[in-house]
């Protein structure tokens, strides 16, 4: 759906409810505002006085936004529903939620560049210098890298019990998205044959972590010791990859060698492991430094320090300019400011590269801005105003600290060679984009908060729809362009292998935070039928897939492909009927 059309469909239903809202105000006042129900929460006995601020006119809701405790915020940096109700006058809402909206795709552009080009770049850098298998950093650090605005967001969400069903509805719901729309439009690109076994073992472990879940919500709570148990079921998995990375070579090896005369592995032992472990990675790395070869200059040239430091903070490749269409320009130019900003806070290091991307003026500046930032965003900048004993502020004493460690790294090294601490940038720039990840994911899960109040949505819809179409569009791209390329097995272990790391991490580090924050278990209430529809669809595309594939000899199929996008139209058909009361128990 284009972002027009997305925006015009908001927009009619703000004002069709306002409408139909501020008649029962009217009726209503401000007497009623305790004597109506408000929708169950994710955690039981927290019930959201303020989601019956639509229910009041629409003059008083500014104050009631102000005097109301439930419509302040902990987290955020913006206090959403003020913004709502009191920025412009009641008849200009929808022009507030238009804007709101705008600045919402801006925090998912946000979240996607921070961690496509810094987090992921420096975990690959950080699983490099710890020389880490490709299984195992595939499992751990890439994993973590593409999972991280889903986990953040999750985290985000169930740190405040009345936004907690966006985390259920965004893990769930982009669960059922990349197993049904982003593997069926991978089939249909280009039709191929699965690997058997790691096909098999993803979708057993995430089918475990997806009933381990809803049986979570079954009972209602979790401990301390589930939690563990629920996070330990990753590392199992984890294990599993590794050993069976380890039985596929043993096997290769043996059959090489006990076979000298076959010079090749049988199709069957290849087209069931050779997937995970075989095939070659997409980073670039060897194509770039043949890339780069070709337009390096013949006579040796050394770059001034300005001129590094200006050239580092172009985002824009001329020659990959040309080569790019008309809308790829369009939004590279609206992206580009935000790059130069990224750039001048985070480092990045690339160990593919001949200098492993040092660049000395840059890089020195970075221990500068990227303690700044930390500072100025940890816990949505509780901490940048505090006052050491009252005198002396905390970002200032940072900013003195980055200025000292700054001169010293400028003065004992050079533009043309990294320091031998050099990969130290790589962990500092994975814990700025982590910090910036994060506090985007929370201003995300606040605005969708709002949205859910303005438009009478529950944020399990919210968090199914919004937060999680935001959150895999940009696998969604990816993967469908990795099986143009030829990959369509990675492509497809990407939709199953990634997912898995966020059900378990986004519920598991969420219920976690939330224990140690009130020191007592998790106690859920589900967000009505909704809840249940949205679980019982992810199992059941999961059962599917696990019956379907085997019968189909592992061979995805364009009509297959077809299948699964209705599978995810009819789900997103009943979830909406389910919010808007026409299904019903």
């Amino acid at each position: 759906m284009s972002a027009g059309v997305y925006l015009s469909v908001l927009l009619v239903i703000s004002c069709h409810q306002q409408q139909q809202q501020v008649t029962a105000g009217s009726r209503v006042g401000s007497a009623g505002w305790a004597s109506n129900t408000t929708r169950a929460g994710m955690f039981k006995n927290t019930n959201n006085e303020c989601d019956h601020v639509m229910n009041v006119s629409a003059a008083d809701r500014c104050t009631f936004v102000k005097t109301t405790p439930d419509c302040s915020i902990e987290d955020g940096f913006i206090n959403y529903l003020r913004v709502a109700f009191c920025l412009l006058p009641p008849n200009l809402t929808p022009l507030t939620v238009t804007l709101c909206i705008v600045w919402l795709l801006f925090l998912f552009v946000i979240l996607g560049l921070t961690a496509s080009k810094f987090f992921c770049p420096n975990l690959s850098a950080i699983s490099t210098s710890l020389h880490l298998t490709h299984n195992v950093a595939g499992v751990t650090f890439l994993a973590l890298g593409n999972g991280a605005p889903d986990i953040f967001s999750a985290i985000a969400a169930f740190s405040n019990p009345h936004t907690a069903g966006l985390a259920v509805g965004a893990l769930f719901g982009a669960g059922i998205f990349v197993t049904t729309v982003v593997a069926g439009s991978v089939a249909l690109v280009k039709p191929f044959t699965v690997a058997s076994r790691p096909f098999l073992r993803d979708v057993t472990f995430y089918m475990v972590a997806v009933y381990w879940t809803f049986f979570m919500l079954y009972r209602g709570t979790t401990t301390m010791k589930e939690t563990f148990g629920y996070l330990g079921l990753y590392v199992v998995y984890v294990l599993t990859v590794i050993i069976s990375a380890y039985i596929y070579n043993r096997q290769k090896h043996s059959m090489n060698s006990s076979v000298s005369s076959v010079t090749h592995i049988p199709a069957e032992l290849d087209s069931s492991d050779s997937s995970d472990y075989d095939v070659p990675c997409l980073n670039g790395g060897t194509i770039q430094q043949e890339y780069e070869s070709e337009y390096r200059p013949l006579l040796p040239f050394s770059e001034s320090t300005s001129q590094i430091l200006l050239s580092s903070l172009n985002p824009v490749d001329n020659r990959k300019w040309r080569r790019k269409p008309w809308s790829w320009r369009v939004f590279k130019v609206l992206k580009t400011p935000l790059e130069v900003l990224l750039l001048l806070c985070i480092p990045v290091v690339d160990p593919d590269k001949e200098d492993k991307n040092w660049k000395r003026p840059l890089n020195c500046l970075h221990l500068v801005t990227a303690p700044l930032v930390c500072v100025l965003t940890f816990q949505s900048g509780k901490y940048g105003d505090h006052m050491i004993q009252g005198q002396f502020p905390v970002w200032l004493l940072t900013l003195l600290l980055g200025l000292f460690l700054s001169a010293i790294v400028f003065c004992s090294t050079t533009n043309d060679r990294p320091p031998k601490y050099h990969p130290l940038f790589a962990l500092l720039g994975f814990v700025v984009s982590a910090g910036l990840i994060s506090a985007a994911a929370s201003e995300v899960v606040s605005l969708l908060h709002m949205l859910g109040v303005v438009l009478s949505l529950s944020n399990t819809v919210l968090g199914l729809t919004l937060l999680a179409w935001g959150n895999s569009i940009g696998d969604c791209f990816s993967d469908i362009t990795i099986a143009r390329q030829g990959y369509p097995r990675m492509a497809i272990s990407a939709c199953f292998g990634g997912i898995i790391f966020n059900m378990v991490f986004g519920v598991g580090l969420g219920c976690l935070v939330q224990m140690i924050k009130t020191h007592t278990d998790v106690e859920f209430e589900v967000d009505g039928l909704l809840t249940w529809v949205l679980a019982g669809s992810l199992g059941l595309s999961l059962v599917l897939s696990f019956v379907i594939v085997p019968l189909c000899q592992f061979k995805m199929y364009r009509v297959y492909g077809i299948f699964l996008l209705f599978f995810y139209g009819i789900f997103l058909l009943i979830a909406l009927l389910t919010e808007l009361g026409k299904i019903h128990i």
